[in-house]
């Protein structure tokens, strides 16, 4: 694709130089355009496969020498979010917003950073300046995370419910959504709500773990029948058997963290010193 752009646009130079006196002004012309074509492609590999902290360098060195440019500081804020660091993603998308070419995206996604750094309010305030015709599924989403934040319970159920319906991949939608039924004691639904995770992408350990925790306070001791590998099986067993002791049914608990021993291919410290707790708190 880079060889056929750049016989294009070589071609086309040399094209205009037989008619015109300025033939080198014309290549350089093209291979300016040349370089914009790289560097895009560069970006966006910066931006998906590259090491975030290298990309944070990258982005930042770009923007000191063309400090006008949007699609830069988009890239320095979104590297600074994935590599975690996000107090300064949230300044750098601040940046991004003052820009005469910000978008509804780009309130959306400081939005986002805001709720990683836990600043739920502002994160509300960037949304509600987000106009009601904007709707995607990464709007609703944060929608629903800040209606829970704020136990503000239909608000939250509407708003994942609308995320769901934006996305081919619903699975973490659906996480999300469980874990706040499991929040307000609705262990039922947030067991069907995590299965439903589990349905569109069952290798999502978060979810199974979820999963036995909302069958777990409904007293249901059983592991549910969903693919997991030995080590999985011995993790989850340790969470059952965990929320069996919170709940008091101790013979129960000792019973499963003795299967969870067993059943890890290794030696499973957690389990190991949970089940030597239980022992000498018994004894005692």
């Amino acid at each position: 694709m880079r060889h056929t752009i750049f016989l294009t646009l070589f071609a086309a130079a040399f094209g205009l130089s037989a008619c015109e006196p300025s033939g080198d002004a014309q290549v350089d012309r093209a291979l300016r355009d040349l370089n914009v074509v790289d560097e895009t492609n560069l970006n966006e590999v910066m931006l998906t496969v590259g090491d975030p902290n290298e990309a944070v360098r990258y982005f930042a060195n770009a923007s000191v020498n063309a400090p006008d440019r949007i699609d830069l500081q988009r890239g320095l804020a979104k590297s600074l979010v994935r590599a975690g660091r996000t107090t300064e993603a949230v300044a750098a998308w601040q940046t991004v917003i003052a820009h005469p070419q910000a978008n509804d995206e780009d309130r959306v996604d400081l939005a986002d950073a805001y709720i990683r750094g836990n600043e739920w309010d502002n994160a509300a305030a960037t949304l509600n300046a987000v106009p009601p015709t904007y709707e995607t599924f990464q709007r609703y989403r944060l929608e629903a995370m800040v209606a829970d934040s704020r136990q503000q319970w239909s608000k939250a159920d509407s708003f994942y419910e609308t995320a769901v319906g934006l996305t081919t991949r619903p699975a973490p939608v659906y996480n999300n959504w469980g874990f706040s039924k499991l929040t307000r004691g609705d262990y039922s639904a947030a067991e069907r709500l995590f299965a439903d995770a589990l349905r569109f992408n069952p290798g999502m350990f978060t979810a199974k773990n979820n999963l036995v925790l909302a069958r777990g306070a409904q007293r249901n001791y059983a592991l549910p029948v969903v693919p997991m590998t030995q080590v999985e099986r011995a993790q989850l067993l340790h969470t059952m058997a965990l929320t069996a002791i919170k709940q008091n049914d101790i013979t129960i608990g000792k019973s499963l963290l003795n299967d969870a021993i067993n059943t890890h291919p290794q030696y499973f410290e957690p389990a190991v010193r949970a089940l030597q707790a239980l022992e000498n708190n018994v004894s005692n």
